[in-house]
C-alpha cells in the first residue's frame, strides 16, 4: 500500500507562490499516475491537476491552467505542485493521490495524502 505525505502548505499573500510536495513510500511510485485534488471549506473536494506515470502527459482543471505546474521525479518517488499568481480562491486543503489513470475523477485513485493547508490572503 503507497502511502502518501504531502508537505509545502502554508500561507501566502495574493500573487505570491508555493510549491508543495508529495512524497511516496514507495519505490513502485512511478508504476502510479498522481494527481493534486483541493478541497475549500463547505465544498466538494475538486480536481486541481493530473500527471502520467512517466510525467509525460499533463492535465490541469481550467481554474488554475497558466498558473500551476505539476511534475514529478521517479527518482525520489516524489511528486510537485508549483503554485504561482496565487488567489483567495485557490485557499484550500490539497491533497495528492495515487491511481492508474492520470485523470480528473476522485474516484479513479486508490492512494490519498493526508493533506495541506494552503491559505491565501487578500
Amino acid at each position: 500500500q503507497v502511502q502518501l505525505v504531502e508537505s509545502g502548505g502554508g500561507l501566502v499573500q495574493a500573487g505570491g507562490s508555493l510549491r508543495l510536495s508529495c512524497a511516496a513510500s514507495e519505490r513502485t511510485f512511478s508504476s502510479y499516475a498522481m494527481g493534486w485534488f483541493r478541497q475549500a471549506p463547505g465544498k466538494e473536494r475538486e480536481f486541481v491537476a493530473a500527471i502520467s506515470r512517466g510525467g509525460w502527459r499533463t492535465s490541469y482543471a481550467d481554474s488554475v491552467k497558466g498558473r500551476f505546474t505539476i511534475s514529478r521525479d521517479n527518482a525520489k518517488n516524489t511528486m510537485y505542485l508549483q503554485m504561482n499568481s496565487l488567489k483567495p480562491e485557490d485557499t484550500a486543503v490539497y491533497y495528492c493521490a495515487a491511481g492508474g489513470d492520470p485523470t480528473g475523477w476522485a474516484n479513479e485513485y486508490d492512494y490519498w495524502g493526508q493533506g495541506t493547508q494552503v491559505t491565501v490572503s487578500s
